[in-house]
């Protein structure tokens, strides 16, 4: 499973709105779209901060 599939799946288990972790996290709601259904790459600037909108550790989608 790739590192944006995780994300989605952790979001989908924990009934969290993209909209709201893409606004935490400082990415545009379009972005983090294309980000979670693997059209835009996910770098790693990005995922630390997708992680603490989350509030995890980047570990935790390796």
């Amino acid at each position: 499973m790739r590192v944006y599939e995780k994300v989605r799946t952790y979001m989908a288990n924990n009934d969290l709105k993209a909209a709201n972790v893409a606004k935490k996290a400082g990415i545009s709601a379009e972005s983090f779209d294309a980000i979670l259904n693997g059209k835009q790459t996910l770098y790693p600037e990005d995922l630390r901060a997708i992680c603490y909108a989350l509030n995890v550790k980047p570990e935790k989608f390796m």
